[in-house]
Protein backbone atom coordinates (compact mmCIF):
# COMPACT_ATOMS: atom_id res chain seq x y z
CA UNK A 1 0.00 0.00 0.00
CA UNK A 2 1.17 3.28 -0.66
CA UNK A 3 0.61 6.56 0.93
CA UNK A 4 -1.07 8.90 -0.54
CA UNK A 5 1.46 11.66 -2.24
CA UNK A 6 -0.05 15.39 -0.06
CA UNK A 7 0.99 12.24 3.32
CA UNK A 8 4.88 12.22 1.96
CA UNK A 9 4.73 15.98 1.03
CA UNK A 10 3.75 16.81 4.98
CA UNK A 11 6.63 14.46 6.05
CA UNK A 12 8.93 16.48 3.87
CA UNK A 13 7.87 19.96 5.09
CA UNK A 14 8.03 18.50 8.76
CA UNK A 15 11.99 17.28 7.80
CA UNK A 16 13.25 20.11 5.60
CA UNK A 17 12.77 23.42 6.93
CA UNK A 18 14.40 25.58 4.57
CA UNK A 19 13.49 23.44 1.48
CA UNK A 20 15.23 25.28 -1.94
CA UNK A 21 13.35 27.79 -3.74
CA UNK A 22 13.08 26.16 -6.49
CA UNK A 23 11.15 22.73 -5.07
CA UNK A 24 8.90 25.23 -3.01
CA UNK A 25 6.04 25.46 -5.46
CA UNK A 26 6.24 21.10 -6.19
CA UNK A 27 6.07 20.51 -2.65
CA UNK A 28 3.12 23.03 -2.57
CA UNK A 29 1.52 21.57 -5.22
CA UNK A 30 2.38 18.17 -3.98
CA UNK A 31 -0.09 19.04 -0.92
CA UNK A 32 -3.25 18.53 -2.86
CA UNK A 33 -2.53 15.51 -4.94
CA UNK A 34 -3.47 12.39 -3.20
CA UNK A 35 -2.57 9.19 -6.66
CA UNK A 36 -0.42 9.96 -9.33
CA UNK A 37 -2.61 9.62 -11.44
CA UNK A 38 -4.24 13.19 -10.07
CA UNK A 39 -3.50 16.67 -11.97
CA UNK A 40 -2.67 19.82 -10.18
CA UNK A 41 -3.32 22.47 -13.05
CA UNK A 42 -2.28 21.06 -15.82
CA UNK A 43 0.77 19.17 -14.82
CA UNK A 44 0.01 15.36 -13.98
CA UNK A 45 1.30 14.30 -10.18
CA UNK A 46 4.20 12.16 -11.73
CA UNK A 47 5.12 15.44 -13.42
CA UNK A 48 4.80 17.11 -10.47
CA UNK A 49 6.95 15.03 -8.70
CA UNK A 50 9.61 14.92 -10.59
CA UNK A 51 10.11 18.63 -10.99
CA UNK A 52 10.15 18.51 -6.90
CA UNK A 53 12.82 15.64 -7.31
CA UNK A 54 14.92 17.46 -9.72
CA UNK A 55 14.87 20.58 -7.22
CA UNK A 56 15.49 18.57 -3.71
CA UNK A 57 19.12 17.97 -4.26
CA UNK A 58 19.78 19.80 -1.57
CA UNK A 59 17.85 18.10 0.62
CA UNK A 60 19.88 15.35 2.19
CA UNK A 61 20.05 12.42 5.65
CA UNK A 62 17.84 9.19 6.32
CA UNK A 63 14.63 10.80 5.31
CA UNK A 64 15.57 12.44 2.55
CA UNK A 65 16.77 9.17 0.72
CA UNK A 66 13.83 6.97 1.89
CA UNK A 67 11.39 9.63 1.18
CA UNK A 68 13.12 10.58 -2.24
CA UNK A 69 13.31 6.63 -2.90
CA UNK A 70 9.03 6.23 -2.36
CA UNK A 71 8.61 9.02 -4.54
CA UNK A 72 10.89 7.68 -7.74
CA UNK A 73 9.19 4.67 -6.97
CA UNK A 74 5.58 6.00 -7.22
CA UNK A 75 6.77 7.96 -10.68
CA UNK A 76 8.32 4.18 -12.46
CA UNK A 77 4.82 2.48 -11.98
CA UNK A 78 2.45 1.54 -14.70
Amino acid sequence: MTRPIHAIADEIIKDWTKPYFGAVPYLGAMRFLHTVDDTYGYDDARTVILYFLSNATTWRGETARRVKAELKALTARR
